[in-house]
């Protein structure tokens, strides 16, 4: 029997459009970083994958090679919580970051919005996603996903690198809430996506309504996530107030702006347009 292989993001926000698929037998479903996802689809080791949008431009022929499940994407409008910049000093004078490199959709979107929002041209070094770490050798650290969601900026106090001794207070950055106060925009993250042959018509459908199911019940899909019930809550709220899970007209404006932009800092080829499976 043909199975198709699934890579699906390992973060919460991603789980809402996997439900029920782990039991499906037309798919083989396995999960890793945003990154990690990437690399498996370009490399042919998965079949399709929930990518970073900005590895969509980046595939075999570029944006030709890939098509996209239709109306489905992890995106938000506003604040998303999970994916932000943490600053030792104001923004306009922050000379370096720090990037957790686990989605490289997050790192072009830090890029752009340096260039954009920000009006700065900081120095980018990769770096694992720790905060104290990281702020230790830099002005500002990217941190993405769950590690973003969850960590509690305001308990830290740095002193390492703050120049006179004292304690640096630290500042979260919304890197979605920026992009739409930029634009006006959503800003999507990740898309399902695949060589053009890869799904049927009934696994589309499939995908869709896993997808339909996670966003219905964000709180069963938190609880399923999460094995510390006080961590429960705060999984259902983010699911359901800060991320959106559709690929409609405003996220495919909001997408192609981004594409653009990117491909203007060179960061991927020019964008010739999205393809859908049909």
């Amino acid at each position: 029997m043909r199975r198709v292989r699934l890579g699906a993001v390992s973060y919460l926000n991603a789980r809402p459009c996997v439900v029920g698929l782990e039991r499906t037998p037309a798919f083989e479903l396995s999960f890793d970083l945003p990154a990690s996802c990437a690399v498996q689809l370009h490399a042919g080791s998965i079949d399709v994958g929930l990518i970073p949008s900005i590895e969509y431009l980046r595939g075999p022929g570029g944006a030709s090679g890939y098509a996209i499940v239709p109306g489905v994407a992890i995106a938000s409008r506003g604040q998303v919580a999970s994916v932000a910049l943490y600053a030792r000093r104001p923004i306009q004078d922050v000379r370096s970051i720090a990037l957790d490199t686990s989605s490289r959709t997050s790192v072009a979107l830090t890029r752009v919005l340096c260039a954009r929002a920000f009006g700065i041209a900081p120095a980018l070094a990769p770096h694992g996603p720790d905060l104290v770490a990281m702020l230790e050798e830099h002005d500002a650290a990217l941190i993405i996903g769950d590690a973003a969601l969850l960590l509690d900026h305001t308990a830290i106090q740095l002193t390492a690198g703050a120049g006179n001794g004292a304690p640096s207070c630290i500042e979260k950055i919304d890197l979605g809430e920026t992009w739409t106060k930029l634009t006006g925009l959503p800003f999507v993250y990740a898309f399902w996506a695949g060589r053009p042959d890869a799904l049927t018509a009934a696994d589309v459908a499939a995908l869709q309504a896993a997808r339909d199911a996670g966003v219905a019940d964000p709180a069963a899909v938190s609880a399923a996530y999460f094995d510390d019930p006080a961590l429960r809550g705060v999984g259902e709220r983010y699911l359901r107030d800060n991320i959106k899970y559709d690929l409609g007209e405003d996220e495919r404006a909001g997408l192609a702006l981004f594409q653009r932009y990117a491909a203007e800092l060179d960061l991927v080829p020019r964008p010739e347009g999205l393809r859908f499976f049909p």
